[in-house]
């Protein structure tokens, strides 16, 4: 057990039999009153937000998580299943835990994945990922004045918009935090 003056932003804790991440982690002394912590922390699972004051000397459990990066392989009803780049081992982690952004994750594409003793608690993918065009209207010449979009569906299945000049076969880099696209990669 760790003292609350050990807790950094970032640390996952036991709080309450449940799994959180310290989002905000500030040391407050007002006036004549003792000195507390106060934490603002999202719980893993369920991604709700719990505000606590913690004492001086209070003891916290802080989780040991191990973070690491894998490559995504393929896909297995309702996880994906990663394999670890140094030992190859294979681990099913659910496709929750990605969030939104996983209908951008294509096969061979790095992840990054926390876990808690052997438990998936968390998953990001990277930032950005460049996917290629299955299908897009042909745009036709004097359509618009400036910076029109139209519907794109790339290699993973996800629907995009790209701007008219777009074609099918093209690679574009996609914004996997908001499906936003961002620039036609040259090949």
């Amino acid at each position: 057990m760790a003292k609350a003056s050990d807790v950094k932003n970032g640390n996952v804790l036991r709080f309450n039999g449940e799994l959180v991440q310290v989002e905000e982690f500030l040391h407050r002394t007002p006036g004549n009153l003792r000195a507390f912590y106060q934490a603002r922390m999202r719980n893993v699972k369920t991604g709700k937000l719990v505000e606590y004051r913690f004492r001086t000397d209070e003891e916290v459990d802080i989780a040991r998580v191990e973070t690491n990066d894998y490559q995504y392989l393929y896909e297995d009803g309702d996880s994906l299943v990663i394999m670890d780049n140094a030992t190859y081992d294979q681990h099913n982690v659910p496709k929750r835990l990605f969030g939104p952004a996983v209908k951008f994750l294509k096969e061979g594409m790095n992840v990054i994945v926390a876990f808690e003793s052997d438990e998936p608690i968390m998953a990001n993918i990277p930032g950005s990922a460049e996917l290629e065009i299955t299908y897009t209207e042909p745009a036709v010449k004097g359509d618009t004045s400036t910076g029109a979009m139209k519907n794109a569906t790339v290699e993973t299945g996800a629907e995009i918009k790209v701007p008219l000049f777009i074609n099918i076969g093209d690679k574009v880099k996609v914004d996997t935090a908001t499906g936003a696209y961002v620039e036609r990669v040259k090949s």
